[in-house]
């Protein structure tokens, strides 16, 4: 919260706005079907299987997270245009806000172990360390499941604290002077609440770097040498490798751009009163609606999944 105490003014519902929030909505529609396909794919092979293997259940927990996260997300943006004079701390914003904080440290978690857990599997590094982990990242990966969970609840519980905080200055507002308890407001936020969301913000964002960081240079290294083999370029093997570093570097560049829009945001760079609140809200959700579409065109697996969960569906009716 900078600047003010409220989320945008009537002056911003407008035919612009108006037009922002059909472009979010559009948005949303399209990452709810982008992770619904990806929890259809592997809850299938779940029913099916009864089993999933270490990589899906990284998988379908991301896709289960950023599901509920857009249904979040999308509420939040509603009220906020609905009830544009709504004190930012306020019951009904700390409990959108108690879900989207989970939810949001939930996803940031389940992308970089499912970062580490690419890495470990594909990387070719020879150090002991490293092959040490090859061999027990299958098995570790329940603990990447619950340390995500407990970490998504023990920051949400500090970021409740904090909006808490901030809805008791605001409440005073009638026992002193408002210049004070804005300045009161701010203060506690710059202190307390910014650099909270950094350091949780970071420290998956560092390790989801650091694994893809290595992931890419393994597999930059491997196209290397078999684009100038004999098969070269053509062959099926460097067209494979390739393909999973562009699908890599995409999942890096969004992972990047979400952490960035999130610190940016925090920061007050975009204030609520203003139209470009709503334009930035489209570059930050831009991202996660494309991102679970080319999982979908990337992955073999998930592609097949779909086909026989539709082949199944149609045979059924």
């Amino acid at each position: 919260m900078r600047g003010e105490d409220v989320v945008p003014g009537p002056q911003v519902v407008d035919k612009t706005a108006l037009i922002c929030v059909v472009i979010l909505f559009l948005l949303f529609l399209v990452a709810l079907v982008g992770n619904g396909l990806i929890i259809a794919a592997l809850g299938s092979e779940w029913l099916l299987r009864r089993t999933l293997s270490p990589c899906d259940k990284l998988l379908v927990s991301l896709g289960t997270s950023r599901f509920c996260l857009q249904w979040v997300v999308i509420s939040k943006n509603i009220y906020i245009f609905l009830n544009p004079t709504t004190f930012l701390y306020s019951p009904v914003f700390q409990l959108l806000a108690v879900q989207w904080d989970f939810l949001n440290s939930a996803t940031l978690w389940f992308s970089t172990w499912l970062s580490v857990f690419y890495c470990v599997k594909i990387a070719t590094f020879t150090h002991p360390v490293f092959l040490w982990l090859k061999r027990n990242v299958s098995g570790l990966v329940p603990w990447m499941l619950l340390s995500s969970l407990g970490f998504s609840t023990f920051t949400t519980v500090l970021f409740f604290i904090g909006n808490q905080r901030m809805y008791q200055n605001y409440l005073r507002r009638g026992l002193q002077s408002w210049n004070v308890t804005r300045n009161a407001v701010r203060m506690y936020e710059r202190f307390y609440l910014f650099p909270l969301k950094i350091v949780t913000w970071t420290v998956p964002t560092v390790v989801f770097i650091a694994g893809t960081v290595l992931l890419i240079t393994s597999l930059g290294r491997h196209t290397k040498k078999v684009f100038f083999s004999i098969s070269g370029f053509h062959s099926s093997s460097a067209q494979a490798h390739i393909k999973a570093l562009l699908a890599f570097l995409s999942f890096a560049i969004f992972f990047t751009s979400s952490f960035l829009s999130l610190v940016l945001t925090a920061s007050g760079m975009f204030p609520f009163r203003e139209f470009g609140f709503w334009i930035w809200q489209i570059v930050i959700y831009l991202g996660t609606a494309i991102h679970p579409i080319i999982l979908l065109l990337s992955n073999r697996r998930l592609r097949a999944l779909l086909g026989r969960g539709c082949s199944s569906a149609h045979g059924a009716s």
